[in-house]
């Protein structure tokens, strides 16, 4: 499964069928107008009711859940690539919520009453290739009213040239399988390790390694839940090395081993 390259996308229409698990480095928001998401995310379920808005890195592998809903569905997508979004000047709870692959679903209906309309305007825009910084800048004002809803928003603040942060995240994403380190990761950016640690910590959150892990995690969830792969054979595909590391660094993750994990988990296997 290959990463898709990052690109500014709006659409609205009805729940797509979506069979296998697919990973795009961008900043994905989705709007259930009508009709409700269900999302495997990280190896994780990420319910949408209708009525509500998602916000998530896609970075992480997902797949849509067979729908439950009406043929008649209705929902806004956006994706925001991940170079653009590092430039704004986004809270840290912005680090602390998102970029640790969690998801953020709120209530549209705090966003204000114009969201649909802002969609179909921007669907139209990015159409026909026009006003695209206009797109993001708006796009950056609902980020800010996702974070901000149900809790104090902290203030923002100026941000480096984070450019180099977006470009070691995508190498991450694209490389962790092949056992990468944090070292690669930096060199890949052609940076000092040391200060391509503490750049990514002080953007995202969490450290190179932190990251490569939660990507190794993520992988090891979709191939228990998604395949009869053995452990040993998951465990070289996620990029952990050995059938012992995954066990370790899985168990104090997850809070119980990979085995237990696949028994007491139920999913739709994605098809072939």
């Amino acid at each position: 499964m290959e990463i898709a390259a990052p690109a500014l996308w709006v659409h609205r229409g009805a729940v797509p069928p979506m069979r296998e698990f697919h990973r795009h480095d961008d900043l994905e928001i989705n709007v259930a107008v009508r009709g409700g998401l269900e999302y495997l995310l990280a190896g994780e379920r990420v319910s949408v009711p209708p009525g509500h808005t998602a916000m998530f890195w896609a970075a992480a592998p997902h797949r849509l859940l067979p729908a439950q809903t009406p043929q008649d569905s209705d929902i806004c997508w956006i994706h925001l690539p991940l170079t653009a979004v590092l430039r704004w000047s986004l809270p840290e709870e912005f680090s602390a919520r998102v970029m640790s692959h969690g998801t953020v679903v709120v209530p549209t209906a705090a966003l204000g009453g114009h969201v649909e309309a802002q969609f179909a305007t921007w669907e139209r825009d990015v159409a026909v290739g026009r006003h695209t910084e206009t797109v993001l800048m708006e796009a950056n004002a609902l980020v800010l009213r996702i974070l901000a809803h149900g809790g104090s928003s902290p203030a923002s603040r100026a941000r480096p040239d984070l450019r180099p942060v977006a470009r070691m995240a995508r190498f991450a994403a694209e490389n962790f399988r092949a056992g990468v380190s944090a070292a690669d990761v930096a060199r890949a950016a052609n940076l000092n390790p040391n200060y391509a640690t503490t750049l990514f910590r002080e953007a995202t959150g969490v450290t190179l390694g932190e990251q490569l892990l939660r990507h190794r995690i993520a992988e090891a969830q979709r191939l228990l839940l998604t395949t009869s792969m053995t452990t040993a054979a998951i465990a070289h595909a996620a990029g952990f090395g050995s059938g012992s590391s995954l066990y370790a660094h899985f168990s104090k993750a997850c809070g119980c081993s990979p085995g237990a994990y696949r028994a007491t988990r139920s999913v739709t296997p994605a098809g072939p």
